[in-house]
């Protein structure tokens, strides 16, 4: 298709409004219910325009991007109020457009009322495509938004020219990581450290994480143990004309909420209090009356028909509001909407408790005093402390760090055996892996224990980065022997790859004499000189299946793993061997 051809397509869906709408939600996995969609723009079916890569570059080469996205926005509003979707409308907007000459301000808000959509609704993303050097000039207009009452959100972060700048200069409401780092994020730490690090900062300005691109379900399974809890891409939904309204249908198609197996497996369900809940349309005065009766009552969930909470009421906001001059009478008849607050947190019963903990923690406007929703499939249960979250998540980690070993700070025998525990209880089908380290005593005796401590270090981080944190689970037993638990179906893979890295990494503790010999020369436990192999790994596995799993006790499980280990150890060099439990005779 010619240069001509292209301007000219482009002028006839101008002119005609020949754009297609699509909507893709973003799910909060906490609360199970969407809090918004995506507007996503296409262009006719049968036009080489349709797609939006070849739609908006022409349109940026022509110079008309500003008056296309426009366009897009009518579109896209217009279809959002027609299909009267509920939740926060997200609209792509890139810097360079807001920076054209011909940009007027105030078209949106325009568009907004003429379809009726509160702007308190929207959220402006800024899709950056090209450098963006004039800041001020964005800042300004930004401002412009956001005095309007738009929120404002920052697209493929870290994958821009300038995003961090942009981050750090305009404070945006939302953050969206960019495809490119939850891509098989569970199987990469340093991906996970990226993110990671992007959910710290977004803590430290007030801005919630919202992943996009989540095509695979261990993909959400990690991201949701690292306390993400906004998520959108095509594992969820993809984007439709006509979009899902209700999570439910989407979120069975999501990783179920199994604990991991380094968790307790703890939920919410103890720290529940069934706390009666007053419907959105209660008068403010019965409210208050509520309060007056019950002393020791922090807070109310506000709900709708369907007993979904849509906000919640503090006893200090409350009476903060009802104390301002002729306040009290002139509210009193006034439902209880008008005063709550939808700035709610509302985390499904079944979550566990870790998760919680963060999900909370992340949200820097929650006070340690207030209450959180509890829910179950959506429909409230009850409320929650925050201080009661966090106090047993305390009493968790206090007890972990009892049982942890002092080199490697990993797990220890105590919390080994109730990970084995658990695997049999939940009968799942897992990977038992005991990792013993080969030569490790003359090693030790040559090199001294510091250089020895070294190594066991290198391992321990070894074993860290080839597991999955949602599903999988790392120990120490002592000296050079480790435990991993592996839920993992590729399990092989990372057993191959935890090889490889160990087997580059140790050369660098030996000097060169011994890397060119392949051997080092020392006196065994009778005083005799002898030479020893470099250090190498043995692993012994055992595969576990769920039809199994009655006929075993942590004990023998882990016995299991010692017989693998050994049969391991007598095989040279680095070596694997496999125990399958169906062919284990019952006990």
């Amino acid at each position: 298709m010619t240069v001509t051809e292209q301007l000219s397509a482009l002028d006839s869906i101008l002119a005609h409004g020949d754009l297609h709408s699509l909507f893709q939600p973003i799910v909060s996995l906490a609360e199970q219910r969407i809090i918004g969609f995506e507007a996503l723009t296409r262009g006719p079916s049968n036009s080489p325009l349709h797609s939006p890569i070849s739609l908006f570059g022409v349109a940026r080469h022509a110079g008309r991007l500003s008056e296309l996205e426009m366009a897009c926005r009518t579109s896209a509003c217009r279809r959002f109020s027609e299909q009267r979707l509920e939740g926060r409308l997200f609209l792509n907007v890139s810097p360079e457009s807001l920076l054209e000459p011909g940009h007027q301000p105030g078209r949106t808000l325009q568009l907004l009322q003429k379809f009726g959509i509160p702007p308190g609704q929207v959220v402006i993303e800024l899709t950056e495509q090209s450098p963006t050097e004039d800041f001020d000039l964005l800042d300004n207009a930004l401002h412009h938004y956001r005095a309007m009452g738009f929120s404002i959100a920052l697209d493929d972060l870290g994958a821009g020219y300038s995003s961090l700048r942009l981050w750090s200069e305009l404070r945006p409401d939302f953050v969206k990581i960019d495809r490119h780092f939850i891509d098989g994020i569970h199987q990469d730490a340093v991906k996970r450290e990226f993110v990671d690090s992007i959910r710290k900062m977004a803590k430290a300005s007030r801005a919630q994480v919202i992943a996009e691109g989540i095509e695979r379900p261990e993909e959400l399974a990690v991201l949701a143990e690292m306390g993400v809890d906004l998520v959108q891409g095509y594992l969820i939904s993809r984007p439709q004309e006509h979009p899902v309204r209700d999570a439910s249908s989407l979120l069975p198609r999501m990783q179920p909420n199994t604990p991991g197996l380094a968790e307790e497996g703890s939920d919410l369900a103890a720290l529940l209090n069934e706390q009666p809940a007053v419907r959105q349309d209660r008068p403010v005065a019965e409210v208050l009356e509520a309060f007056r009766l019950q002393a020791n009552l922090n807070s109310l969930a506000v709900l709708d028909e369907r007993q979904h909470p849509v906000g919640i009421i503090h006893r200090h906001s409350l009476s903060e509001a009802l104390l301002k001059p002729f306040a009290t009478d002139l509210l009193a008849r006034k439902p209880i909407s008008r005063l709550m607050s939808t700035d709610f947190l509302a985390i499904e019963v079944d979550q566990p408790l870790q998760r919680a903990s963060r999900l909370l923690t992340s949200r820097a406007r929650q006070r340690i005093e207030e209450d959180f929703i509890i829910t179950r499939h959506g429909r409230y249960l009850g409320l929650g402390r925050v201080i009661d979250v966090l106090k047993l998540i305390t009493e968790l980690k206090v007890q972990q760090a009892r049982h942890a070993n002092p080199l490697t700070l990993l797990p220890g025998n105590v919390p080994i055996q109730q990970c084995l525990a658990r695997l049999l209880q939940q009968r799942r089908q897992a990977v038992i892996c005991y990792v013993d380290v080969d030569s490790f005593k003359p090693f030790n005796d040559l090199y001294g224990y510091a250089r020895g401590d070294e190594v066991l270090l290198c391992l321990a981080q070894c074993l860290s980065e080839r597991i999955d944190p949602a599903r999988d689970f790392v120990g120490h037993i002592g000296g050079d022997d480790f435990l991993l638990v592996l839920g993992s179906a590729d399990w092989r893979q990372r057993l191959n790859l935890l090889l490889e890295d160990f087997q580059g990494q140790c050369r660098r503790f030996y000097n060169a004499e011994h890397l060119e010999t392949g051997c080092i020369v020392a006196h065994d436990r009778q005083g005799r000189r002898q030479e020893y192999p470099l250090l190498s790994l043995s692993l012994g596995v055992v595969h576990l299946h769920p039809e199994s799993c009655a006929q075993l006790d942590a004990g023998q499980l882990a016995s299991l793993a010692s017989e693998a280990k050994r049969y391991a150890k007598n095989m040279p060099g680095y070596s694997l061997h496999v125990i399958d439990t169906r062919g284990v005779p019952a006990a």
